[in-house]
């Protein structure tokens, strides 16, 4: 997950303010931990990522069948919180059916430039 990481890090820094990316990077990593986790072994994943009038919507596709859901976890369960934190920090989440085989779980974000530092 950290490649997945990594790359919405280099893509949306410095663009776009730091807390903003911050919740992109950890809904990224949910939703492609998820990929990995209940997807068909052995196959990828890929994330997208668009931006259009303001707004930043990152898009993770895997060939898992089934729409994921969310749980209510006990304070003891270890596992079934990422959807709860991509609903907590996106503006919006979904998830939509892709041609052929798979899904794809997408979320967006409002996007605040990041403040520009005086020299």
């Amino acid at each position: 997950m950290s490649r997945a990481r990594d790359f919405i890090e280099d893509l949306l820094t410095p663009a776009v303010d730091a807390g903003v990316a911050d919740d992109i990077r950890v809904c990224v990593s949910e939703l492609a931990t998820n990929a990995v986790r209940y997807g068909p072994r052995g196959r990828d994943f890929l994330v997208r990522v668009t931006t259009r009038d303001g707004t930043v919507r990152v898009e993770v596709h895997d060939a898992g069948d089934g729409a994921p859901r969310v749980c209510a976890p006990t304070c003891d369960d270890t596992r079934g919180r990422g959807l709860l934190v991509v609903a907590a920090l996106a503006d919006d989440w979904g998830v939509s059916g892709r041609d052929g085989v798979g899904k794809m779980v997408w979320a967006e974000f409002k996007a605040r430039a990041a403040a520009k530092t005086p020299c």
